[in-house]
């Protein structure tokens, strides 16, 4: 089942009624789904540089001196247990678990100096999922709020048109939920309003031993190795109950008027034009083939299941790679739920064996798919965390393996396609991979990074749920990339 994210408050008795006078019924598909398709008013935008994001999110804190920003010649507590290797970019040195990211890094450059001022968890995600550094006033670490910033997803859903039924923005495979079951606060409409929440695809939901790209590996951090059978990938399908074809559903939409003889409080309803331009727009997306196959995998290529991964990570990034595909403008793609990246204990083991061979393997299948179909410089592909980790290795406990702490003052992020050249480096951080050295970025120049890429204008303004209008564009895009 494909899981929407909430209706606005306004609508909320609304969607009772009908679901109580059986008008879902008539297509077959929950109310959540229309809503989720409801037409959007976009403003006219200059060509975009890119047609497509797909934005990698490693929630927890991917630890930039374990993946791109290895510091070989600092002292053992700096430097870990892991070397580094030689990628295709000379001078340019990765770590030894990421050797199909260093085979194709003439694909792919490097910010080695991101910048923000928090190491929390919910402060970190609020800020690297809006690209905005300031925290709202009020903001709760423990739920989203309507005070917060809305998320990148969420603006290019209120701020991009609809291509072939499909909203502008999709989140996948999963809300981020910390293990305590809370809802991470950034990755809603916020101000912008809920309606404009983007569509999350819920293909692996919540559950408190969701670490790692399960089921192949499936970890936690203390134990090591796990098997599950609870924690399952589930991907989409956009179908009609058996025995419902096309036909029938377009007989039933010439029964309105069977609507109007319903009560009184379904009158106004059922003439109301966003509800019916979102119904014709789930009947015309259950008819478009190319976009059905999109949500599904089942008719993908064996051998390209195998080079992208028979695990979530995998799954989670051919999906987007579809989406894209099929009109789709920005892809947020969660790889790991429950701060999976959070190696504060057994780092080392942890990365080697559960968390760098997945992420490596799927992200360069991406690139590779992408660059080998010609999509590569019309999509632009960011990863990146809410940190990075702290310079000096530490222990939980006298126990416990060591592992680094949050950072919030450098991590690397990755970028390929959608007009970047690769093999390029972009500022530095200082010999023990703590602060920006040279170039310092922020979320904010990011963001910029990726409304540009879209095509959004610099002078766009979006207005909150109260009317009130706010800049887009709260950073400039990071030179040198292009």
């Amino acid at each position: 089942m494909v899981r929407m994210s909430p209706l606005h408050p306004q609508h909320l008795r609304t969607r009772r009624e009908v679901i109580q006078a059986g008008a879902v019924g008539l297509l077959g598909l929950g109310m959540n789904h229309l809503t989720a398709l409801q037409a959007l008013s976009a403003p006219a935008a200059r060509p975009p540089r890119a047609k497509s994001v797909i934005y990698i999110f490693l929630s927890g804190g991917l630890s930039q001196l374990e993946s791109f920003d290895m510091k070989p010649d600092a002292p053992l507590e700096v430097r870990g247990e892991f070397k580094p290797i030689r990628t295709r970019t000379p001078g340019t040195h990765i770590c030894e678990y990421l050797p199909k990211l260093a085979g194709i890094s003439e694909k792919w450059s490097l910010v080695r100096s991101l910048t923000h001022n928090s190491s929390d968890h919910s402060q970190g995600h609020h800020i690297m999922l809006t690209g905005r550094s300031d925290v709202p006033l009020g903001f709760d670490p423990s739920k989203p709020k309507k005070s917060d910033h809305p998320s990148m997803a969420a603006l290019a859903t209120a701020l991009l048109p609809h291509t072939n039924n499909l909203p502008p923005a999709i989140v996948l495979p999963d809300k981020i939920v910390h293990n305590s079951g809370r809802t991470i606060a950034g990755q809603f409409g916020g101000m912008l309003g809920s309606q404009h929440d983007p569509w999350f695809l819920e293909m692996s939901p919540y559950h408190p031993k969701h670490y790692g790209a399960f089921p192949q590996y499936l970890f936690h951090h203390e134990r090591g190795f796990e098997k599950d059978p609870s924690i399952h990938f589930q991907a989409p399908h956009l179908s009609l109950p058996q025995g419902l074809t096309l036909d029938r559903v377009m007989d039933r939409v010439s029964l309105r008027d069977s609507f109007e003889k319903q009560a009184d409080n379904l009158t106004s309803l059922a003439g109301d034009a966003g509800f019916d331009s979102s119904r014709q727009a789930a009947i015309s997306l259950l008819s478009n083939r190319k976009v059905h196959d999109a949500f599904s995998l089942k008719k993908v290529d064996p051998k390209m299941l195998e080079r992208y991964g028979h695990h979530s990570f995998g799954w989670s990034l051919l999906m987007a790679r579809r989406l894209v595909e099929s009109g789709v403008r920005l892809v947020q793609v969660n790889l790991g739920n429950n701060e999976t990246w959070d190696t504060h204990q057994s780092a080392f083991p942890n990365l080697k064996k559960f968390l760098l061979p997945p992420m490596d393997q799927a992200v360069s299948a991406l690139i590779e798919d992408l660059d080998a179909s010609g999509l590569l410089k019309d999509t632009l592909i960011v990863m990146g965390s809410e940190f990075g980790r702290t310079p000096k290795i530490s222990s939980l406990s006298s126990t416990a393996l060591p592992g680094r702490n949050h950072w919030g003052h450098v991590q690397s992020v990755m970028l390929a396609g959608g007009g970047i050249k690769g093999g390029r480096v972009i500022g530095s951080s200082d010999k023990m991979g703590g602060y920006p050295e040279s170039d310092a970025q922020t979320p904010e120049n990011l963001a910029a990074t990726i409304y540009e890429a879209l095509g959004l204008p610099r002078d766009l303004m979006w207005h909150d749920f109260t009317g009130r209008p706010h800049t887009l564009y709260m950073g400039s895009p990071i030179s040198g990339l292009v």
